[in-house]
């Protein structure tokens, strides 16, 4: 049986606080689950309603709503050991990287770590703004690919000016920008994506060396003003891998 004192712990990482003080946070799904257990992460308790595993503690279905995050509970849930990485080893001149500039909505963010596991891109450098990537939320959202990518927290604007002065590519996309389709882009460098009403700050707009635009159809079209930042996160990428 589970006590009181563990229904508290765990409902508690549903709060940023409670998960950066005890390094914590929850994973929910048996697929999910399966796929932690046999990860570089390290799984320090799992429950479920059915015995699916030999190291699960087996709670009834009434518990596990208790300590469920979502609105309907799964057969079973995680607690997991938050992974640190070194940004120092995040290398955009080699490489692909994502940057995330006060990307709010948990559920963007964990749409874009999944969208970087699917077009190869492991590093995703965010604004200390944006939403914590272990918010279960953001956990459910990207379907296991919070395992292969690597999210880090920084001063994002700091961190673009000085691969700016080292002369890495910086992309960032505006409505003033270059036409994404027609825009020769090297496989390397950092893509920017902004805040979901406001874009890109202009703190980080300053470091931005490419500047890019997904154009409507037909170009003259008078329709939505302005994409998703997941699905224009999608489309950039494509366009990218695309080369």
């Amino acid at each position: 049986m589970i006590t009181k004192a563990q229904i508290q712990a765990i409902k508690a990482l549903a709060d940023k606080r409670a998960r950066v003080e005890q390094g914590l946070f929850i994973a929910e799904g048996e697929k999910l689950i399966s796929e932690l257990r046999t990860s570089h992460l390290t799984v320090k308790k799992i429950y479920s309603t059915t015995p699916i595993w030999t190291d699960a503690e087996v709670i009834t279905e009434k518990e596990m709503e208790r300590i469920s995050q979502l609105k309907t509970s799964n057969n079973s849930l995680a607690v997991v050991q938050i992974p640190h990485y070194d940004l120092s080893n995040v290398e955009p001149a080699k490489r692909l990287v994502l940057a995330l500039d006060r990307v709010q909505n948990p559920g963007n963010v964990g749409t874009i770590i999944r969208l970087a596991d699917w077009f190869g891109i492991t590093d995703i450098v965010c604004s200390e703004e944006c939403a914590d990537c272990f918010n279960p939320k953001v956990i459910q959202a990207t379907m296991g690919a919070i395992i292969r990518v690597r999210v880090h927290y920084t001063n994002l604007p700091l961190w673009l000016d000085s691969l700016k002065k080292e002369g890495v590519n910086i992309y960032g996309t505006f409505l003033d920008g270059q036409n994404i389709y027609k825009t020769k882009k090297e496989s390397c460098g950092v893509i920017v994506m902004g805040n979901e009403g406001q874009g890109i700050s202009k703190e980080c707009e300053a470091s931005v060396t490419h500047r890019l635009y997904i154009p409507p159809y037909p170009a003259d079209s008078c329709g939505s003003e302005s994409l998703n930042v997941a699905i224009a996160t999608a489309i950039t990428c494509s366009e990218f891998r695309r080369e």
